[in-house]
């Protein structure tokens, strides 16, 4: 069985939040401790990072369902909950990471590069967190925010200089086997290689690697045989060598027929076209290999390849072709332009931006769109009336309850942030002077109340006023002892 992988589909979930506690500190002596609750622990993300010592997708392969650790809860005496752990998975040089829909999300080269892939969700503020001038013991926390949940694609692209291509059996493996350290299967039968090997190879000063691609048929580019899942090892390469057996005894193959007809799969995968080329002959320690070499070297040369004979079993020409594939190597690296340092891009909020944005869907449903919105549904506890008004206030504070009736809703109307959808009673008076009352109770959600509660700065006004009669009285009152 073979053992190398080079693409898997990941089924992710990141850690979800901790909750916030809900604590009220009661010790002897401090009858009004005042409120003690810890915040929840942020859950733990999923990230990728290049590693020298992987090779393969294989792990992946047997245990595709990933999942971080969750942040734990917060608790009493300001007790924050510890986060959860990131994940952090190791994938080789040259992983490409897509979406279901196939989406190029990351192009992970270079050893160490990191990727997050699935994002921990936020622990919930506890109550001792929450406190305000206001709530000054508020009865109710956040809940934690749940992690993303996602699935994933990885791909494997082998990141080598120098591609092999040829038919089954051409000689590739003996070749890389016979240049570099590389140990690959070697066979007498077609098909012998399953997996992509690669090999460093030493030309004199210089140093390259050369990726021995499985054996392409015609009909490969569309999914026959083994090419279709391993061409796109050659992608990332900078040339490519034709490997041709000149001692082959199959009927109707040649070694322009070979090339002819690699060419036209090379051709229909696409994206290969300004690779150069080199042509190796392989097996003329056989006699009629070598004739046949020497036949058709002058009808190679005339299409524009370079030619070398070579033989993996007696190692002749392997030099020379080792020392042209460094030349075209180094011309390609030269051709490159100079990486730079990443530029840290700071892309600052338009100040004529609210943060979200209301549609209306075909079924009349007033959809609200925004990170903080969407988040703080998700944080809030719908079973506690207090937290629903605090929810309230948030997004009258943020402009949603102004938007959604400059966007035509009537009280009833149905709304929908994230994945919860209610009817929209603006009865709530969000935004209005909050009262306390019994903890975990929200006096301006009572259904029952008829007439909107006067707000702060209403009741502030009242008492100035009355102050100011006050000391007007007294003033004539002081007048008539006078007189």
């Amino acid at each position: 069985m073979a053992t190398f992988v080079d693409r898997v589909v990941l089924h992710l979930q990141a850690g979800d939040g901790g909750h916030g506690c809900v604590s009220i500190l009661r010790e002897k002596f401090k009858p009004f401790g005042g409120p003690d609750g810890g915040n929840g622990g942020h859950g733990g993300s999923v990230y990728l990072t290049v590693d020298p010592g992987a090779h393969t997708l294989l792990d992946f392969h047997f245990k595709p369902r990933i999942k971080a650790q969750n942040g734990k809860g917060g608790a009493g005496g300001n007790r924050d909950g510890a986060n959860g752990e990131d994940l952090v998975l190791k994938v080789p040089n040259g992983t490409v990471v897509l979406s279901p829909s196939g989406e190029v999300l990351a192009d992970l080269v270079g050893v160490g590069t990191t990727f997050e892939l699935a994002r921990g969700g936020r622990g919930g503020r506890g109550n001792a967190a929450l406190a305000n001038s206001r709530r000054k013991a508020p009865g109710f926390a956040e809940l934690g925010e749940p992690g993303d949940r996602l699935d994933a694609v990885l791909e494997l692209k082998s990141v080598a200089d120098v591609g092999l291509v040829g038919f089954p059996s051409a000689g590739k493996s003996s070749l890389i086997s016979v240049i570099s350290a590389a140990k690959p299967k070697i066979a007498d039968y077609p098909f012998t290689t399953l997996v992509p090997n690669l090999g460093v190879v030493q030309a004199g000063e210089h140093t390259f690697t050369v990726a021995d691609v499985p054996g392409l048929i015609p009909g490969a580019a569309t999914g026959k045989g083994l090419g279709l899942e391993f061409l796109r090892h050659i992608e990332r390469t900078s040339v490519l060598v034709h490997v041709v057996d000149t001692a082959t005894l199959e009927p109707g193959r040649d070694p322009l027929a070979d090339i002819d007809a690699i060419e036209a799969e090379l051709s229909a995968y696409g994206g290969l076209e300004d690779r150069p080329r080199l042509v190796a002959l392989n097996k003329i320690d056989v006699p009629d290999g070598r004739d046949l070499a020497e036949i058709v070297r002058p009808d190679l040369e005339e299409r524009g390849f370079r030619v070398f004979e070579i033989s993996t079993a007696t190692r002749e020409g392997l030099k020379e072709l080792s020392y042209a594939m460094a030349e075209l190597v180094e011309e390609s690296r030269a051709a490159k332009p100079v990486l730079e340092p990443t530029r840290i891009v700071i892309r600052p909020k338009a100040v004529d931006d609210d943060g979200f944005t209301i549609e209306q869907d075909g079924e009349g449903v007033y959809v609200v769109r925004g990170v903080k919105p969407e988040r703080w549904v998700r944080q809030t506890n719908f079973d506690n009336d207090e937290a629903i008004g605090y929810l309230a206030d948030r997004l009258a504070k943020l402009g949603v309850e102004d938007a959604l009736a400059k966007a035509g809703a009537e009280p009833g109307a149905p709304v929908r942030i994230g994945e919860r959808e209610f009817d929209w009673q603006p009865t709530v008076y969000a935004g209005k002077a909050y009262v306390p009352g019994n903890r975990g109770t929200d006096i301006r959600i009572d259904e029952a109340l008829s007439t909107p509660r006067t707000s702060a700065s209403e009741r502030l006004a009242a008492r100035k006023a009355r102050r100011v009669h006050q000391d007007v009285e007294g003033e004539w009152s002081a007048a008539d002892i006078d007189e």
